[in-house]
């Protein structure tokens, strides 16, 4: 990657409203899982209702001036992707051969995150116009899409092990408290307790993301996209598991702990990079 782009970034950085867009896009993604933490326990309730991103970007549609909340939420999202593609470039090479790998392997994941929130914005902006997604549909196309491709079983198969990955990755996490890493706790109890919200919240989404990882890889061995889902089609499947609702139940109070401590890290994030 060019030096001018680093510098650039760099530069970018260390400016104060960009570094207040990140803090507030921080907020944006905590008030986003805590809307759909509460979807997730009242679907543990018995509730009907979609129980992923889409479905509370569309709950809050609902909401009186619900699309002004749904622009400032996609502002906020689409602001800390830009700040996670501004700290892919920051990256720097360490010594040896795998230093440099390691470098990339950052590179990569703060992109991926980065591609993610953009996402995410794009959609919360779309229900703003008045459009309303599917979640579990949208999965499903893409996976059909995807097995009708020369080897698609073996690409989606790969695609939900990485999901899959990807939530162990997250309950590691929560478990060994690697998120301390990325804020500056306050002393004593307030930075307990925001160590112990955060390794709840880390555990549930963990959780989910590996449900879904594994509807993947199911799509994928049995070469058939209705089973593929998102994050709706993972509630429900862990709602018929045995003692289903009190797992769904946790689930929730883990988004919601997760909500509240992305809307804690937007005060104590570290963004010295």
């Amino acid at each position: 990657m060019g030096t001018s782009a680093d510098e650039a970034a760099r530069e970018a950085t260390s400016t104060p409203a960009v570094r207040v867009a990140a803090r507030l896009g921080y907020v944006a993604n905590g008030l986003l899982h805590l809307i759909l933490g509460g979807i997730i326990v009242s679907v543990a309730f018995g509730a009907n209702a979609d129980s992923d991103q889409s479905g509370a970007f569309k709950a809050i549609a609902a909401a009186p001036l619900g699309f002004v909340a749904l622009w400032a939420l996609a502002a906020g999202l689409w602001a800390l992707g830009a700040w996670y593609v501004l700290d892919g470039f920051l990256q720097r090479d360490r010594p040896g051969t795998k230093g440099k790998a390691k470098k990339w392997g950052r590179r990569v994941s703060l992109w991926a995150r980065a591609a993610v929130y953009i996402a995410l914005g794009g959609i919360a902006a779309s229900v703003a116009l008045g459009s309303r997604p599917n979640g579990d549909q949208s999965t499903e196309q893409a996976s059909q899409g995807v097995l009708s491709l020369p080897g698609g079983p073996f690409i989606l198969g790969a695609a939900g092990v990485a999901v899959g990955a990807i939530g162990v990755g997250f309950v590691v996490i929560g478990v060994r408290r690697g998120f301390r890493k990325k804020v500056d706790l306050p002393p004593g109890a307030p930075g307990k307790t925001v160590v112990a919200v955060g390794v709840v919240g880390y555990i549930a989404k963990g959780v989910s993301l590996a449900t879904v990882g594994i509807l993947v890889l199911v799509a994928a061995v049995q070469v058939d996209p209705d089973a593929a889902g998102g994050l709706d089609a993972a509630i429900q499947t862990l709602v018929g598991l045995p003692f289903g609702p009190v797992i769904v139940a946790a689930v929730g109070f883990g988004f919601l702990a997760y909500g509240v401590f992305c809307v804690v890290r937007a005060r104590y994030a570290r963004l010295d990079t």
